[in-house]
């Protein structure tokens, strides 16, 4: 799983099971129109909200249920977060990835449980690592026994709540770590601390961002996506709109193919 370019797709916490399975479907409809093989994520429980009073999601049992429901229905691998040691063996016996989040990827004894399960294991890129930085990640998964390890790049803080993402980094995390790198197109627009503790986004900028990023040779992405983001209980102002992922993803199979027609006739020559 993940060793060809694959869409991580899906709301940022679990809603209801209506809502759920209607964007799993989209997801599903999309990957087989498309071409491009798609993995459904939510989150079961937003452990690192900015606030204590946000809305967290339906926690472990209920999110997992409602997971496995999502799998059946559309067929769909599974991704999942896990923030702590004790929900990794739970979660993966649901979902097909398990994924760690940006501020916990240093965490070892979390990475050796996700590891342990056998399951691929998604790491998200720390805000303030180097790509480099992430090999150490990479190998505690790796030999806790991960099926496989992906590193996620969701951008680097510059200044006070700001991310930039560098193109680079693509490279670099495959050069040192030796594992698919995925582009986070959503959470790498956000914009801490605006508006009472949430995170604003300049979401107009995702798609640019996308294409730069495909173009620059990433094996992924990973994009928050709903019917009604205004509606969202979490991450509303950084998700895009379903109806606009299908545009989004005939521009990143053009680019892809436009990039190996050039490195076909750079070989040749």
């Amino acid at each position: 799983m993940l060793d060809r370019f694959t869409l991580i797709a899906g709301p940022c916490v679990l809603e209801d099971d209506d809502l759920n399975v209607e964007i799993g479907r989209q997801l599903a409809w999309l990957s087989s129109t498309v071409g491009i093989p798609v993995v459904f994520k939510a989150s079961f429980d937003k452990a690192n909200r900015s606030r204590g009073d946000s809305p967290r999601g339906p926690g472990l049992d209920g999110g997992l249920e409602q997971l496995r429901h999502v799998k059946e229905e559309t067929g769909l691998p599974i991704l999942t977060d896990v923030h702590e040691v004790d929900q990794a063996a739970a979660a993966g016996r649901v979902a097909d990835i398990l994924q760690i989040p940006a501020f916990l990827c240093r965490q070892t004894d979390l990475l050796r449980a996700a590891g342990a399960t056998g399951k691929v294991v998604n790491i998200k890129k720390g805000q303030w690592m180097t790509p480099e930085d992430m090999l150490g990640a990479v190998e505690k998964a790796r030999e806790a026994g991960a099926s496989g390890v992906a590193v996620t790049e969701r951008g680097t803080f510059f200044g006070y709540g700001d991310l930039i993402v560098d193109m680079r980094s693509f490279q670099r995390i495959r050069t040192a770590c030796g594992v698919p790198v995925i582009f986070d197109g959503t959470h790498s627009l956000q914009r801490l601390g605006r508006g009472s503790g949430s995170r604003g986004s300049d979401r107009e900028l995702i798609a640019p961002l996308v294409r730069a990023s495909v173009a620059a040779g990433c094996d992924g992405l990973f994009l928050e996506v709903h019917p009604d983001p205004a509606s969202a209980p979490s991450d509303g102002t950084t998700m895009l709109p379903l109806d606009q992922l299908k545009p989004l993803l005939e521009r990143v199979v053009a680019i892809r193919a436009a990039v190996a027609d050039v490195e076909t006739s750079v070989s040749a020559d």
